[in-house]
């Protein structure tokens, strides 16, 4: 390992101290919140932030959601190991399914509207065999990804500070645990808003740095020049003419395939739905579409800049020599950036790395307490526990699942398992189950059996043709091995297609279902906060109104999954066939003026998702702000604000200021429209 220019205490207090300052923040906000505009933690504005987040915030929270340290590490080592395709390919292999899943969301939204969680559709479906199996899976999933934050992020921080990688492991969930307890899923979505802000601001600036200011790269023809030689040097095999500026790359476009098949697998993800369950109905699918042209930015720039930066620079002095062990950890990225920039450049990667990893660890505790105490303990424990009583069991389970996640973590960071190998093979555990899933919205037929044994029958294929492959093909099965490309397509592709084959042939031939998706409106209700301490009468009941859509809302959601539909299947078409195949069936090396092109794409794709990200929230949310500091400064109620500055109470982003606190005058619905 190269030396660190940053000592421990720089990692430690980054962790800490970042942890400490969102922690703190979330804490203060809470009561500001509650104090000025009656704003009071329930167990529904916990787990669902009264389903009114707005198109910004959710498009944001997708982004944050999607961005975790692999995003960072993996698609920068791919970039350095096969080139611009590789960069191009991670991004487009998990971008698609994000367009897809908002089909699904769509639905969620319109058949189930006061769902807490998605699995409580499984529940009333399928029953409890159903439900556990889905519960199963989607903690199978949960297990990989917090896992696999923990793992990457610690190995970072130990690469660039040399602070204790099992350290590393406990201390990046303590902020998050604090400050997700204190604020619950909205915590989880104004962070994620800040911490994808942040995230952007990085990405411009190692875009500027590498092609524009370093005193070691400093322009395109530079980097041009650089990589050129370099494919004479140490030529990549595959690529057309061994070369980096090509999109013609056989193991690129195979780890593509492997990636879009994995990446399918986190769809059973129940964050994401959590994340749909939270949107107001008319933002669930503006907010996944342009979170999902966003989120291609970080991955497709990021490893445009430094994946390419690496590759550029090795060889010279200031640059580390990449390790076959920091391929494993993804450690491209943090190398090249401490090369371009110093000190300033661990630092800036460090920053970027807490932020990856809190946003989304934070993202998957919120659901999985969600899950724990609606679809396990409210389930089947206690069914008729109190709004109090489910708050402190979701509570609990946050911090039951970090403790567990980090014990996990603990013993894969004693093996050679980095987060590459948890990224390119976590789909042949999960993606068996992509197909029961999205039918549960989208396909009434999909019956009992079909759901408890396609997935189980789709893993045990997966798995047994992935090993299988591997010691057909190479003699033996280890870590090494299985990591292979050949081996990791085989076992996702099966995994991705068995499980939707196994689920049609067990649904007919077994008898297919006819489900009555009222079921799910009568039968799903919102939870009864009366018992919570300063939620008032009225704003108990207007939480319960949530739990039917108006005719407008459902025949906007039927429109809307129409769109969705067609909008996924042109972007699909564009990522996975129009853009790259022309590309890689030409065999085109980039010439000089081309790569000069492809940069300026990069520059313009990530100006754009930073400013749409950054400024949409604050432009919907530009009356609440408002209301908020109005009412802070002048110590009015929420409803004598709002009629002091003529707008709407309900104008906001996420906050619902339709009804007082104690004490305060009530504000009706009549008091609204006169307002």
């Amino acid at each position: 390992m190269a030396e660190t220019i940053l000592s421990q205490g720089v990692g430690y207090g980054i962790i800490l101290g970042f942890g400490a300052l969102f922690a703190l923040g979330m804490w203060y906000l809470s009561i500001l919140l509650a104090r000025f505009q009656n704003e009071v933690q329930g167990s529904e504005m916990f787990m669902t932030a009264k389903r009114s987040v707005k198109t910004g915030l959710v498009a944001s929270a997708v982004v944050s959601s999607w961005t975790i340290a692999a995003t960072l590490l993996t698609s920068s080592t791919w970039c350095y190991e096969y080139g611009v395709s590789g960069a191009y390919f991670y991004g487009a292999g998990a971008t698609v399914q994000i367009f897809v899943f908002a089909v699904a969301a769509m639905e969620l939204k319109r058949r189930a509207p006061g769902a807490h969680t998605f699995l409580e559709l499984a529940r009333i479906r399928y029953g409890k065999a159903g439900h556990i199996t889905f519960i199963t899976y989607s903690t199978i999933y949960a297990i990989i990804n917090c896992v696999n934050i923990l793992v990457g992020g610690s190995a970072v921080f130990t690469a660039l500070t040399g602070m204790n990688v099992v350290a590393g492991v406990w201390l990046l969930p303590v902020g998050v645990v604090i400050y997700t307890l204190t604020g619950g899923i909205k915590a989880t979505i104004l962070t994620d808003y800040s911490h994808t802000v942040v995230i952007y601001a990085m990405v411009l600036a190692g875009l500027f740095i590498v092609y524009t200011r370093s005193d070691i790269l400093g322009s395109p023809d530079i980097v041009y020049d650089r990589l050129r030689a370099a494919a004479k040097t140490t030529p990549v095999p595959g690529n057309a003419g061994g070369e980096y500026l090509t999109m013609h790359s056989q193991d690129g476009v195979l780890l593509g395939v492997v990636f879009w098949c994995a990446v399918f697998g986190t769809t059973i993800d129940v964050q994401l739905f959590q994340k749909a369950i939270t949107a107001d109905p008319s933002a669930t699918l503006p907010g996944y579409m342009i979170g999902g042209l966003s989120w291609f930015s970080i991955p497709f720039c990021l490893a445009t800049t430094f994946g390419l930066a690496a590759r550029a620079m090795q060889g010279l002095p200031e640059m580390h020599t990449i390790t076959t062990k920091d391929i494993t950890q993804g450690l491209a990225m943090p190398y090249a950036a401490q090369a371009l920039m110093g000190t300033g450049g661990a630092v800036f990667v460090l920053l970027m790395i807490f932020m990856a990893c809190t946003a989304g660890f934070s993202a998957d505790i919120v659901s999985v307490a969600a899950v724990f105490t609606y679809d396990v303990y409210g389930a089947y424990i206690n069914p008729t526990a109190s709004g109090v009583k489910l708050l402190r069991m979701s509570h609990l389970a946050v911090v039951i699942w970090s403790v567990c996640m980090a014990i996990i973590a603990t013993g894969i960071t004693h093996t050679t398992i980095g987060v590459n190998y948890l990224v390119t093979c976590m789909g042949i555990f999960t993606s068996c189950a992509v197909w029961p899933f999205y039918s549960t919205t989208l396909w009434e037929r999909q019956n009992k059996i079909a759901v408890i044994v396609a997935p189980i029958a789709g893993s045990l294929t997966a798995i047994a043709c992935w090993l299988g492959s591997t010691h057909a093909l190479y003699g033996t099965v280890s870590i090494a091995t299985t990591s292979n490309i050949i081996p990791l397509i085989i076992g996702n592709g099966v995994s991705l297609i068995s499980g939707a084959l196994y689920s049609i042939i067990c649904t007919f031939a077994f008898g297919a279902d006819d489900f009555d998706w009222n079921r799910l409106k009568t039968e799903i209700h919102i939870a009864d906060d009366s018992d919570v301490k300063g939620l008032t009468s009225e704003q108990v009941a207007q939480e319960k109104s949530h739990e039917l859509l108006t005719p407008e809302q459902d025949l906007d959601l039927r429109r809307g999954k129409v769109k969705a539909m067609a909008i996924a299947a042109v972007l699909c078409l564009v990522f996975v066939i129009l853009w790259p195949l022309p590309m890689y069936g030409t065999k085109n090396i980039f010439s000089r003026g081309f790569f000069k092109f492809w940069v300026a794409l990069t520059f313009l794709w990530a100006f754009g998702a930073a400013f749409t990200i950054t400024i949409m929230p604050l432009v919907q949310g530009r009356k609440t702000i408002k209301l908020f500091f109005t009412t802070m400064i002048f110590g009015k109620t929420p409803s004598e604000t709002a009629a002091l500055e003529g707008v709407g109470v309900e104008g906001g982003e996420d906050i619902d200021y339709r009804s007082s606190g104690p004490g305060d005058e009530k504000c009706t619905m009549a008091d609204e429209q006169a307002v």
